[in-house]
């Protein structure tokens, strides 16, 4: 008798951990880290997102693919404002601030320059794609900051941003696991194509650049 209640013991330690307590815990995580990941973008959110629908696709009941996508749209949106938010602070402030110096660093020139052309010609139509594109949410929202756009005016352009952005890598999420059969397997394929789906913007540009200094070249 001794020995079946260490077999069960066992047992129980080597199963997975009920289906509650795996969204009590991974739920509000990925809120936590998209939220983290808007106000300071280190953190791979787009990755987090589909290796979250990933694991909804396999473990969870159908509506736990919804659930991922509100808490990512809902953190993303909410990073975004209090990022925004800050960054106005910024501009308000005779010496600026160390959130609107961050804002700076991370937008170069020339891609702020392309921000605030679209921002002009587009509104806030932009900032749907800003988000989308890789590395584009941070130019447009200074963008935005040095336009002296008011806060709910950002607000509105960027809750459809965040719902496409949600949608865009959950479904990258499900194309990954609904590729293999087990999770660690899609988990890897969805975070494979989300990087592809990054770099390829940066690799199509210096490519372009090197076939415009390599025709520049030979035109002299």
């Amino acid at each position: 008798m001794l020995r079946a209640g260490h077999e069960l013991l066992a047992a129980a330690a080597t199963q997975p951990p009920p289906e509650s307590t795996q969204q009590a815990v991974g739920y509000p995580s990925l809120f936590l880290l998209v939220m983290i990941g808007a106000l300071v973008p280190v953190v791979p959110t787009g990755a987090l997102v589909s290796s979250a629908a990933v694991v909804a696709l396999h473990h969870t009941a159908p509506f736990s693919l919804l659930l991922v996508f509100a808490v990512s749209s809902c953190a993303a949106f909410l990073g975004d404002l209090a990022l925004f938010w800050l960054g106005q602070r910024g501009m308000r402030s005779r010496n600026g601030s160390k959130w609107l110096a961050a804002i700076r660093d991370r937008a170069p020139e020339e891609r702020l320059a392309q921000a605030q052309q679209k921002l002009a010609d587009h509104g806030v139509t932009v900032l749907v794609l800003s988000r989308l594109v890789p590395a584009g949410r941070i130019p447009v929202m200074l963008a935005c900051l040095m336009a002296r756009m008011p806060l709910r005016q950002f607000a509105r352009g960027d809750l459809p941003a965040c719902l496409a952005w949600s949608v865009t890598y959950a479904l990258i999420g499900i194309l990954g696991g609904s590729l293999f059969p087990e999770p660690w397997q899609g988990v890897v394929a969805a975070v494979g194509l989300t990087v592809l789906v990054s770099a390829a913007p940066a690799v199509w540009r210096r490519l372009r650049g090197e076939r415009e200094d390599g025709s520049d070249g030979q035109h002299a």
